[in-house]
């Protein structure tokens, strides 16, 4: 992590904190507000309630109407003023004498606020004001007699003290449901983000972005086409090399977002989800593009959520297998001579410890002559100074095999006008000899015979061996990709015949009769760079 930057972990509990805190902060003035008008409201209701109960009793009118002793009146209000829980009931004439009071000496004197006004004229009304008793919420009742007249009126008081007790008793109520869902939003960020980086696997969101960026630079700088599909079918990834390839399918549209199935229909990733089974090594066809695929499912905790599928082009695919199939007999045919030539030089080392010089120089001059002959004969009928040199290490790898190589040409072969085809002709001779060789492992007669021909720019290879030879059944899979009666990872020589004769627009013939050998005869377009002598 970088330094200055916070964790995801801090971050998420920092985050989720101060909204929890700024909500309840706007909930708690909000509320506060309300609870207040609610409170004052509430006991406004109450005086009201209080002094309208009063403005109605016999007691009370007829006090203020004559009818009754006026003293009643103060017993009747501390009455009421103590079953209510006021903090005073006030009867007053129409003059604003009280005629009660909390206080007895105030009895008798004149109503203080300047509020009484009001009722005085007939009208219930509530106010805030200040009187002997000091600032109070008043609720204000005209009192009548039977005849409707006014001869009177109530004021019930209750104090502001009180109801701001009761404002901020509710606050703290609401204070502490701030604290308790702020420290219960702490705990819940904690716990959320601790959850959130366990499914991360404990990465910081600048981790994550550097290995998304790492990733998709990686899925775009192979030279494989990739595409994904998620559990439901839809392309969720296509990189750079696969837009290319589909592109030259005729496919251009940007498959993100769309059923597979729908975007391409030879697919098959949607058999590979219901499946679950891989399948390797498949060729597709998609619109005269031929590629080579490899589909698997995707298992998160053995649960298949989705598929990829990776694609070359088959073209470029075959053309490595095939310099790489080439390598391979260059390298074989340059061993089997390198181990002849140490053979012999062994020899002749023995030769010499033992001083048998007479012999040691007809050995020599056997040598000489058959390498001589060998070697001339290749050289003056193939012109191709590979290709002759690759039928030189043939002899050496037959003859260490203990089998007898025999090349035999009429004409001399020209250079080929495209040095091309010598590679393949080298896949196509190298392969069949090396069937012939192992042919003849078992026969007792172990000769191969490898012919020649070039006419009217046609080359003509004869491949026979003395063999045990090919069932007909047999012949008829022999040239199929995996084909073969050896055991498994065999049956790819003549599979790459039969590729290298169709990419060059050749044929191929077989002649094989049990217990009597085989015969391979390949005919193949060949344009030289000169006549043939």
């Amino acid at each position: 992590m970088k330094k200055g930057k916070w964790s995801l972990q801090t971050t998420i509990t920092l985050f989720v904190c101060a909204v929890v805190a700024l909500s309840l902060l706007i909930t708690d003035l909000l509320i506060s507000r309300t609870v207040a008008e609610s409170i004052e409201d509430s006991q406004a209701e109450k005086a009201g309630n209080a002094a309208r109960m009063v403005a109605s009793s016999p007691l009370v009118i007829q006090g203020l109407s004559g009818s009754r002793d006026e003293k009643d009146i103060q017993t009747f209000a501390n009455n009421i003023q103590a079953v209510t829980n006021v903090q005073f009931v006030v009867v007053m004439d129409m003059k604003g004498i009280r005629k009660s009071h909390p206080d007895p000496n105030k009895v008798g004197k004149r109503f203080v606020g300047g509020d009484e006004k009001a009722v005085l004229a007939g009208k219930e009304h509530v106010s805030i004001s200040k009187g002997t008793l000091g600032h109070s919420l008043r609720s204000f009742t005209p009192v009548f007699d039977e005849s409707g007249k006014q001869v009177g009126a109530v004021a019930v008081g209750i104090s502001l003290e009180k109801v701001n007790e009761a404002v901020e008793k509710s606050r703290w109520d609401i204070y502490a449901g701030t604290i308790f869902g702020i420290l219960t939003g702490i705990v819940g960020a904690v716990i959320l983000a601790k959850y959130i980086k366990k499914i991360l696997f404990g990465l910081e969101p600048i981790a994550i972005a550097k290995l998304l960026k790492e990733r998709s630079a990686m899925l775009q700088s192979v030279r494989e086409g990739i595409i994904a599909v998620d559990q439901d079918s839809r392309v969720t990834l296509i990189n750079k090399a696969a837009l290319g390839i589909l592109q030259k399918a005729g496919l251009n549209e940007n498959p993100i977002g769309k059923k597979i199935d729908d975007y391409m229909i030879t697919s098959r990733l949607s058999r590979v989800l219901q499946t679950g089974q891989a399948e390797l090594d498949e060729e597709q066809n998609i619109k005269g593009v031929a590629l080579l695929v490899n589909r698997v499912p995707v298992l998160v905790e053995n649960k298949i959520v989705g598929a990829v599928a990776t694609f070359r082009d088959k073209t470029e695919i075959s053309q490595l297998a095939e310099q790489l199939t080439g390598v391979r007999l260059y390298a074989e045919a340059l061993r089997a001579q390198s181990h002849e030539f140490m053979n012999k030089l062994h020899v002749i080392l023995g030769m010499v410890h033992m001083r048998q010089y007479n012999l040691l120089a007809d050995y020599i001059s056997v040598i000489a002559d058959h390498s001589k002959n060998e070697v001339g004969f290749i050289t003056r009928k193939m012109k191709d100074p590979v290709l002759a040199g690759f039928l030189l290490g043939k002899l050496s790898y037959a003859r260490e095999s203990g089998a007898e190589l025999v090349f035999k040409s009429e004409y001399q072969l020209p250079e080929p006008e495209d040095a091309s085809i010598t590679h393949e002709l080298i896949t196509i001779i190298g392969n069949l000899i090396d069937n012939a060789i192992e042919a003849v492992e078992s026969s007792t007669s172990k000769q191969i015979e490898v012919e020649f021909d070039y006419a009217d720019e046609i080359l003509t290879v004869e491949v026979k061996d003395t063999g045990i030879g090919i069932v007909e059944e047999i012949q008829n899979h022999i040239l199929e990709k995996g084909f073969s009666t050896k055991g498994e990872d065999r049956g790819f020589g003549l599979y790459l015949v039969n590729k290298s004769l169709k990419k060059l627009g050749g044929e191929l013939d077989i002649s094989s009769k049990k217990g009597q050998g085989t015969m391979f005869a390949v005919y193949i377009p060949y344009k030289s760079k000169g006549d043939a002598k």
